[in-house]
């Protein structure tokens, strides 16, 4: 028979175990929070460090459509080229491909919803969501955050 104190000891190392297993991964680019907020704008922040959502419609790279790249702007990493950049209709600036190993995806449950963040692979800032309501040839949409984006023409 399994004792309190042995059930309380298996279950802590398991929730140990389970949290070294899901540690956060290491990014090439890597700033302190302070460091993060100087260099972003308040806008910029709370989208690529918090999560957060900028309002439909309020991006001006809605309106770009020239060739070139979309970039993080945490990082100026490319992430998307125009030439995959498509008028969804939902406000914010879509993508139907993301460059090779350019952003990370990952589960995220929040807000009562089972949607796909979108990470920066170089320095893990949030850019979006992917769904699978795109265009051919991929079939998906990459819903971006405008403000987490800077524009580089061809």
């Amino acid at each position: 028979m399994t004792s309190r104190r042995q059930f309380c000891l298996a279950s802590a190392t398991f929730l140990l175990a389970v949290r070294a297993g899901r540690a956060a991964p290491s990014y090439a680019v890597v700033h302190s929070d302070a460091e993060w907020r100087r260099l972003l704008t308040p806008a910029q922040y709370d989208v690529l460090r918090r999560a957060g959502t900028e309002m439909p419609w309020s991006s001006p790279l809605l309106g770009e459509h020239r060739p070139g790249r979309f970039a993080c702007a945490g990082c100026d990493t490319a992430a998307f080229d125009a030439g995959t950049k498509f008028e969804s209709g939902t406000g914010w600036p879509s993508f139907y491909r993301a460059l090779p190993r350019a952003v990370q995806e990952r589960a995220d449950r929040s807000l009562g919803m089972d949607r796909t963040e979108v990470l920066c692979a170089t320095c893990g800032g949030h850019l979006g969501h992917v769904f699978d309501d795109g265009p051919a040839p991929t079939g998906l949409r990459y819903c971006m955050n405008g403000v987490a984006l800077s524009f580089h023409p061809a």
